[in-house]
């Protein structure tokens, strides 16, 4: 998706483009491979519309001898090449046209093993310098802007920078608008939110995923499940800087912060979802997590002593005796492993995630992230 704006960003901003081909990696960064693999390749084709690009909505991935060729024929290219003969790659590979993509081998040429070995390692290199993991990522003076959906953020600070060659046009990628008229049929479907109390992202989509609901009277479910750390995925310290910085990022775009946060990792995640089965008997399960989301990530509480946890409960409207009295109270944990399997069967492995039911508890869609609530809103108005 991003290798189709490559030559709409060059006209529309003074700035060069420098582009690196990267491997594949399968190491901590990538936890699930195979449902990476399968996740990406679906969902491009689900948001691509919303971002004015184009994905075919393949059944498969591309078998690795033509993604092997694909690789080669890139590595052939020269610079000025990759917005024009990159895309026709790319849309060969993906619609696994075979004799599409050997008709441009032939016609451009293809780069030999050492070549392209010599040219991934280059790539590698080059993005671990710059302190990331991951391809279709644009990396500008300092700021990384991990693939279409962070684009936004790129062009919002070109043309603040006066890169823009035009000031008046709009963003080739904008972020797609969460829409607010729904129908009726609304409140027949389900939506649930997979969400975590270590989520900074969970926090970024709480308040707007509270309003969706809200506007469009979908039944909401929340489905907490153990961070990913808590539950033996790894995580490295690359990753999480990085996140930490979108996170923010992001939270800015939607009008909240996270200037000020507390990591609320291994007790305050178990004395919070203890509290939080107890407050949900009460009818505060989302007042409660609600509060400890914004008292870790927007206020900087620390939630691992009593007195921050204390603070959480009263934001809450709880009476802390009470409380305190279901600290170690572990039957939630049948529950969020629930959630887990559940998340997985969809495709998912983090949160937050959202899966939208029929009024048959059918599925309608899964989706990975606060950046896919605008597809979320869509679905459910087409819907209802």
């Amino acid at each position: 998706m991003t290798i189709q704006v490559l030559d709409r960003i060059k006209a529309q901003y003074d700035v060069d483009i420098e582009v690196h081909i990267v491997p594949p990696l399968r190491d901590d960064n990538y936890p699930e491979p195979d449902l990476l693999q399968d996740m990406s390749r679906w969902e491009a084709a689900l948001i691509a519309p919303g971002y004015g690009v184009t994905f075919p909505d393949a059944s498969a991935h591309p078998p690795e001898s033509l993604r092997e060729l694909a690789t080669r024929v890139l590595c052939n290219l020269g610079q000025n090449d990759f917005s024009s003969v990159g895309v026709e790659v790319s849309e060969c590979l993906w619609r696994g046209d075979d004799a599409g993509l050997m008709a441009i081998a032939d016609k451009h040429g293809v780069a030999s093993e050492d070549e392209v070995r010599t040219k991934l390692k280059a790539g590698a290199e080059r993005r671990k310098k710059l302190k990331h993991y991951a391809g279709a990522n644009f990396w500008y003076e300092g700021e990384w802007y991990w693939g279409i959906s962070r684009l936004y953020h790129l062009e919002e600070r070109l043309k603040s920078l006066g890169a823009a060659r035009s000031p008046n046009l709009p963003l080739i990628a904008p972020r797609p608008d969460i829409c607010s008229k729904f129908g009726p049929g609304a409140q027949d479907l389900t939506l649930e939110y997979f969400v975590s109390l270590r989520s900074p992202y969970t926090a970024v989509s709480w308040e707007p995923t509270l309003n969706l609901a809200k506007a469009s009277g979908v039944n909401l479910v929340l489905r907490p499940v153990l961070p990913m750390v808590m539950r033996g995925v790894p995580a490295t310290v690359m990753k999480g800087l990085y996140f930490w910085f979108d996170c923010a990022r992001e939270a800015r775009e939607f009008g909240a912060r996270q200037d000020k946060f507390y990591d609320p990792i291994g007790k305050p995640i178990i004395h919070g979802y203890s509290i939080y089965k107890w407050a949900s008997k009460h009818g505060k399960g989302y007042d409660f997590f609600g509060a400890f989301l914004k008292a870790a990530f927007s206020e900087g509480v620390n939630t691992n002593s009593m007195s921050g946890l204390q603070k959480v409960v009263a934001i809450a409207g709880l009476e802390w005796e009470q409380a305190k009295e279901h600290l170690h109270d572990d039957t939630w944990q049948e529950e969020a492993e629930q959630n887990r399997v559940a998340m997985y069967g969809f495709g998912s492995w983090g949160v937050p995630s959202y899966r939208l039911l029929d009024p048959d508890g059918k599925e309608i869609l899964g989706v990975w992230g606060q950046d896919r609530l605008w597809l979320v809103a869509k679905t459910i108005a087409e819907r209802s």
